[in-house]
Parts: C-alpha cells; sequence; structure tokens
C-alpha cells in the first residue's frame, strides 16, 4: 500500500485502575472508524508504568486483550500499547498488536529499566518481533528499548528489516532531551519512520511526564507538533518517499556487518 495512515494517542492514565483507563481510551476511538490503520498507545496503558504487577497485571488472554479485540473490530483499525501481564509464573510488560480480524501478535519489552527496579518485577523478553500491515513492515518496541541502538538495527531488504520504527513509552519529563533526541536518531539510522508514543500527567509515584509523542520521517524530522497536552493525531506515511530516499542515499549498503544473538528469557 502506498500510504498508510497511524493516530497517536497521548493520554492521561489513571493510576492502577484498567477500567478507568479502556473507558477514557474507547471514547477517543469513537472519531477514528474508518480514519486511520494504526492506532498506537502509550506503555502500561491501562495502569501507568507500574512495578506493582502482582496487583494489576492481567492474564496473557486477559480483559484488556478482549476489549482490544473489540476495539479494533469497532474502529476497523489495528491497535497497540503494552500491558502488564501475567503468563505462567512470570510478569512482563506486553505490547499487544491486536487486529481487526482478532489475531494478535505481542512483544515482551526486553530492555527492562533498571533505575525503577523494572528487572526485579518483570521478566525480558528475547525475541524482536516485525510485523506487517497494508504491506508495511513495522518494528514495535517499549520505551527504554530507546536507549539501545543495536537492538533496533535495521537490516533493509532482509530478515528482520522494516519500514516504521515504533516505540510506546512512560518517559519523564526530567528526561524529556533524550526521548527528543533519541527518537530522530533512531529514524536517522535506520532510514525509516519512527513512531514514538508517551504519556502525559502524573503517575500514582510522583513522576511526571509531558508527552513529546512524536512522528519522524525518514530525514529525521517532525510530521507532529510537539505538545505537553493529551492529543490525537493522524498522520500519513508515505511509502514512494521512503523508497525513494532510500535509493538515492543507501547508507544501509556500508552498514557493518553483524549478527544480533537474541537472547533466551
Amino acid at each position: 500500500m502506498s500510504t498508510l495512515n497511524v493516530t497517536l494517542i497521548q493520554t492521561e492514565l489513571v493510576w492502577h485502575d484498567p477500567e478507568a483507563n479502556r473507558r477514557r481510551l474507547q471514547q477517543r476511538f469513537a472519531t477514528l472508524a474508518g480514519q486511520t490503520d494504526l492506532i498506537v498507545l502509550p506503555e502500561m496503558f491501562t495502569t501507568g508504568f507500574t512495578m506493582q504487577p502482582e496487583s494489576v497485571a492481567e492474564p496473557a488472554d486477559g480483559p484488556t486483550v478482549a476489549w482490544l479485540r473489540e476495539q479494533a473490530a469497532a474502529v476497523g483499525a489495528v491497535i497497540t500499547g503494552s500491558v502488564a501481564t501475567k503468563d505462567g509464573a512470570n510478569y512482563y510488560n506486553r505490547l499487544i498488536w491486536m487486529r481487526p480480524d482478532g489475531t494478535y501478535q505481542s512483544y515482551d519489552k526486553r530492555h527492562l529499566f533498571r533505575m525503577a527496579h523494572e528487572q526485579d518485577h518483570y521478566s525480558p523478553g528475547g525475541r524482536r518481533v516485525v510485523v506487517e500491515l497494508k504491506g508495511w513492515k513495522i518494528l514495535p518496541l517499549v520505551c527504554y528499548d530507546l536507549r539501545f541502538p543495536v537492538w533496533s538495527r535495521n537490516r533493509i531488504g532482509a530478515d528482520g528489516g522494516y519500514d516504521v520504527l515504533l516505540y510506546v513509552a512512560n518517559w519523564p519529563e526530567r528526561r524529556r532531551y533524550p526521548w527528543q533526541t533519541l527518537i530522530k536518531a533512531r529514524a536517522i539510522e535506520n532510514l525509516s519512520y519512527c513512531i514514538a508514543v508517551n504519556r502525559v500527567g502524573k503517575d500514582g509515584t510522583g513522576v511526571n511526564y509531558t508527552g513529546d509523542s512524536a512522528a519522524i520521517d525518514f530525514l529525521g524530522q517532525s510530521m507532529t507538533e510537539p505538545s505537553e497536552q493529551e492529543l490525537v493525531a493522524t498522520v500519513t506515511l508515505d511509502r514512494a518517499a521512503l523508497d525513494g530516499f532510500r535509493a538515492s542515499f543507501p547508507a544501509h549498503l556500508d552498514a557493518d556487518e553483524f549478527q544480533l544473538i537474541e537472547p533466551s528469557p
């Protein structure tokens, strides 16, 4: 498909209240039916970035997955974001990629934020997941993954290559400059679009978030206006422009050869 419409939803989150968050988000979906191909929500969009998964984590096919299935069908678009999930004996910060037909894929956050002791409460993922939507290949990642360029390295034209790099996040105000800088760097170095969705407001631990969600093109240029408020913004990604730039500036052909060994969970 020559274009892809992507909607970024930057929102406040009600601390540890999945039902309230689902209700608020559903209201935002109401105007998007037939208007977009992909809706991107923040990290842990049902709870906020919590280190209490034993209190709020849902089973692998729990109520939020069921809700996403209903909403994706109603809107006619893929919906993605991450949810605190219990799978077997372990907890994961799990991104769900829910399609309108009710099928879905998931990605478990690989890089756990040790400054918040996330690794003490959640298990890391062990594999990247490249998904496809209307002919576009997309690599969805979660928050702290942004700081690790090897994990997001694009292998254009090979297995694991992608056209869009996607981050869902709860990235705090005090580190907003690295967020703003790195999402541009990831787009430039990978010759891809980058979609990055953060939350706003204050969480239950007193941490403040200022959003700065953005769609970045393959030149590192922003396609959206920066905002510290709640917003719903839809951008159109252009396949011809992306392919044309890669053809005229094929920097990926000079990339260093390496093999990415994906660790076991």
